[in-house]
């Protein structure tokens, strides 16, 4: 691949994140989550009662409902200009709502990221793991365990690097910190990994690491590294930090 087709496709990748956290109900939208019990009770930015049941968020009393509105983990309702999403996490329901008018949206710019360079696709050898799992917790506290799918090995200036890689619905992944993390980038980031080649090894681009959606809001609840997945080297690629408008203060007045 040339030099011009790596850098543009890694700015449309780029143009893509951006647009996703700062859509009307993207990443950044995300105002409440709200952790729900079989009581139907009222939550903050959304009408109506909302309960746990069945394995369903119900709500009750919406005004355009005559009937209890049944969610599943993942499903949303419109309601207005904010949308209503059902979310779950081992067991636990919670109803999220997302607003276009979150001061976490309309404050967001954008997305500072390093910038791209071949030098961060990096080669990697990949043991598999047999039914190995992963103790993770999360921003908010919250324990839970994951199985993990295998060990990417690598080096850095000759550091010699491990990564432990989760498997979900949408393939290979994992959580990291480097020593960029808490200074010039966010606390840790992620990274998605394409399925290893015939000959077993990986390609990790970390020019695609990207910002956990809890750096848009605090409302959501995302993993943390991993002990062995927090690194004392610097991985300078992927995005940094959400980019933040400044409001100018007012004159006083006269």
């Amino acid at each position: 691949m040339t030099s011009e087709r790596f850098e543009s496709d890694w700015h449309d990748w780029h143009h893509a994140r951006e647009a996703r956290a700062t859509a009307p109900h993207g990443l950044a939208a995300l105002r409440h989550t709200h952790w729900l019990t079989d009581e139907p009770a009222a939550v903050e930015g959304a009408p109506g009662r909302w309960a746990a049941h069945d394995g369903a968020v119900v709500g009750t009393g919406l005004a355009d409902a005559s009937d209890a509105v049944r969610l599943a983990a993942g499903d949303e309702l419109a309601v207005g200009a904010t949308v209503l999403r059902a979310f779950e996490r081992d067991g636990a329901l919670a109803l999220r709502v997302l607003d276009p008018d979150a001061p976490t949206r309309t404050s967001l710019a954008g997305i500072d990221a390093f910038a791209p360079s071949p030098r961060w696709v990096v080669r990697a050898s990949f043991e598999p793991a047999a039914d190995a799992t992963l103790d993770v917790t999360s921003v908010d506290g919250h324990a839970s365990t994951e199985h993990v799918a295998g060990v990417a090995r690598f080096d850095v200036d000759g550091t010699p690097i491990e990564l432990t890689l989760t498997r979900d619905a949408g393939g290979l992944g994992a959580v990291f910190a480097d020593a960029t993390s808490g200074h010039e980038a966010y606390r840790f980031r992620f990274l998605a990994v394409d399925e290893p080649a015939a000959d077993g090894t990986l390609e990790l681009d970390f020019n695609r690491a990207y910002l956990p959606p809890c750096a848009f809001s605090d409302q959501y609840v995302c993993p943390l590294p991993s002990p062995g997945n927090r690194w004392s080297v610097a991985v300078r690629a992927g995005e940094r930090l959400p980019v933040r408008r400044t409001v100018a203060a007012e004159s006083p007045a006269a």
